[in-house]
């Protein structure tokens, strides 16, 4: 049920004059379930506090406890790490006082961000534009962003060349390509082409014979059970899960599943950690069941041990199933698709950081060419240890490097193919959910539980937008962080952020006092709203509107991009003599099936992506499912694909019925 009770949404809700005492109130919309609670409680000899294991479980008791008059100083607060019969059974018998701490570290969250976000907000709204927000974390996040596509704009290609040459060994015909690494004992680097095909011009008479040949055995070793944000990464890598779909499913998967033959039970631990702590019985579970499918070569010399990084609080385990030995093929008829293919890669990704190592052959091969250094690497598997059930997946992995054919000192090669290629250096990335959730956690900005909800803020607010997978500043949220670098320089600091982190954790742990923290803050953050207010006095940002070749129907001008409460939207620049306005429409290439106009993309009014008939609203049609270049057989009209890269192929044509699975 979450949150009971909150600051108020009208007003600030905090006195600033007095210690920061936080006025709180009944939420909204949670009457019927504090009445229940309050009806309960008093017919009720004990009351138990289980809510979840964390700083916001914590503060959910505390809240409750208060609601419901119990005893503050009793030993009824009880942990569920895993909601399994010993997980609960083991939270039953060791009760304990609720931690203040922990709900003065959440109490300083809310008001630390409160206090940012209910001064701050007014000020942009006066300044930018009605309706804008600010926050401590997501401010943060978006300047990551914008900085992100700052580098991008001011990026300029460098070229360089390569040269490659296609080679065989006089003992097998398989080919294999190696790289020029150095001229005359010295790294080069090849700037143009003249340079390229000076060296071309060299090695045409060369021989290219082998001069060094190096074996070795190297180890590689499994990736450590997930934490909140690795969960996060390896879903969207993965399943193309967005954050918040990953922790909706994770959350269902802690909390219990009806699983046929064993009743309602909890499929993995607590899943906002970061912690990569793995209790004993786990590790025997695991090795159990290692030893039963794979045999025991397959198991590690001892159980292994993964070194969690130094902020990290230790509260909790990594995220791993709360039984091992329940396999994914066990459960997947009881699981809905998202709760199996998250379970699955939670349960691989434990079991395999349980196993033995990787055992691989590599070879690195020198040729020698007239005085040009090649080289060329592979390798083969001697031992699958852990990758035959996971590897960590990889984007930036080296995927060329394969076995090489059979090679010995000094062989002469043959060369089928040389060639200078031309490259250019290319700009950095942007930002995916989850290359920004890593840099958030490598920062220390935010903590396991604000990761998927500080991007659903951003997308929300429209600061950012999806590109693919992704992510863009708008210009809504370059204006803003423009405003927020040059006026609010620490709240959009990554470094200040992370400090600010830190010491929430020192509250936590009761090394520091929540009231004084927030007195050092609050009284530089108002002195810096102050000063502001005077350098902006009687100045107003404008943000540009983004102009389109869509020329106004009504008036001939070129129609720009305006964003509305449910997003953009195109809009006449000659309001308010033309107030002609429409929605933004991207052409798929589908047509309509019933009746053969373009289908175009949309948005519906929460922000999800749908598909419809370009003459809406003379014809309604509409799905959810994405169109395709592929025509139907049955009929030629445009086909559908439902359910990812995996679904199946469909035509929406009235009586057609036409199915094909891409499986």
């Amino acid at each position: 049920m979450g949150h009971v009770r909150d600051l108020p949404k009208s007003k600030l809700g905090v006195d600033v004059e007095n210690g920061f005492a936080p006025h709180y109130l009944d939420m909204k919309g949670k009457e019927d379930v504090i009445k229940d609670l309050k009806k309960r409680a008093k017919k009720s000899d004990t009351v138990y506090l289980a809510t979840d294991p964390d700083r916001e479980g914590e503060a959910i008791s505390w809240h409750l406890a208060q609601m419901l008059h119990l005893d503050m100083n009793a030993n009824n607060r009880v942990a569920f790490n895993e909601i399994t019969k010993t997980g609960v059974q083991s939270g039953m018998a060791n009760p304990h006082k609720i931690d203040l701490d922990l709900v003065n570290a959440q109490q300083a969250r809310r008001i630390l961000d409160r206090l940012v976000g209910y001064k701050l907000s007014p000020f942009l709204w006066k300044k930018v534009k009605r309706g804008l927000s600010a926050g401590r974390v997501q401010s943060v996040a978006v300047r990551l962003i914008v900085d992100r596509e700052e580098e991008i704009r001011a990026f300029v290609p460098k070229e360089y060349w390569s040269i490659d040459a296609v080679l065989t060994s006089p003992h097998s015909t398989k080919r294999f390509s190696a790289k020029l690494a150095a001229v005359d004992g010295e790294k080069i680097e090849i700037a143009n082409e003249a340079q390229s095909q000076m060296l071309l011009q060299r090695l045409e008479q060369a021989q290219f014979i082998v001069s060094a040949i190096k074996k070795r055995v190297t180890k590689k070793q499994p990736a450590p059970p997930f934490i909140t944000s690795t969960l996060q990464q390896e879903a969207s890598k993965r399943l193309g899960f967005q954050s918040k779909r990953t922790m909706k499913a994770a959350q269902e998967l802690y909390e219990g599943i009806d699983v046929d033959g064993m009743g309602a039970v909890g499929l993995i631990t607590y899943m906002r950690t970061d912690s990569l702590r793995i209790s004993a019985d786990a590790q025997k579970t695991a090795a159990e069941y290692i030893r039963k499918t794979y045999g025991d070569n397959y198991l590690p010399d001892k159980p292994r041990v993964f070194k969690t990084k130094k902020n990290a609080q230790d509260a909790h385990e990594a995220i791993r199933p709360s039984m091992p030995e329940l396999s994914p093929d066990r459960v997947k008829h009881s699981l809905t698709s998202d709760q199996y293919k998250l379970y699955k890669l939670i349960w691989e990704r434990f079991i395999a950081s349980q196993m033995a190592n990787a055992l691989l052959d590599t070879i690195s091969v020198d040729i020698d060419a007239g005085g040009c250094l090649f080289k060329a690497s592979g390798y083969s598997v001697k031992f699958d240890g852990f990758t035959v059930l996971y590897e960590e997946k990889n984007e930036d992995a080296e995927e060329n490097q394969k076995m090489l054919p059979p090679l010995a000192l000094n062989d002469v090669l043959k060369v089928v193919k040389l060639d200078g290629n031309q490259h250019f250096t290319q700009p950095p990335a942007r930002f995916t959910e989850a290359t920004l959730i890593k840099t958030l956690e490598e920062n220390g900005i935010g903590r396991p539980s604000t990761y998927a909800p500080t991007i659903t803020t951003i997308l929300n607010r429209m600061y950012v937008e999806r590109e693919g997978k992704q992510l863009k500043p708008t210009v809504l949220g370059e204006v803003t962080t423009q405003v927020m670098k040059e006026h609010f320089q620490k709240i959009v600091d990554a470094d200040f952020t992370a400090k600010m982190e830190t010491e929430l954790d020192n509250v936590e742990q009761g090394t520091q006092d929540w009231v004084s923290m927030l007195e050092v803050f609050y009284k530089d953050f108002a002195q810096t709203l102050e000063t502001a207010e005077e350098a902006m006095e009687g100045k107003h940002v404008k943000i540009p509107d983004e102009e389109t070749d869509i020329v106004c129907e009504k008036c001939g001008r070129k129609m720009v991009i305006k964003i509305g409460p449910y997003g953009k939207f195109l809009a006449c620049p000659g309001f308010p003599e033309c107030r002609n306005a429409k929605q933004i429409m991207q052409e798929t290439g589908g047509t309509c099936p019933k009746c053969g106009q373009k289908v175009v993309q949309k948005k519906s009014k929460r922000g999800r992506t749908f598909y419809g008939c370009s003459g809406y609203p003379d014809c309604t049609f509409m799905t959810w499912n994405v169109p395709v270049e592929e025509k139907c057989p049955q009929c030629g009209c445009t086909l559908f694909q439902r359910g990812g890269k995996n679904g199946v192929l469909v035509c929406e044509k009235e009586g057609c019925g036409f199915e094909k699975n891409l499986k």
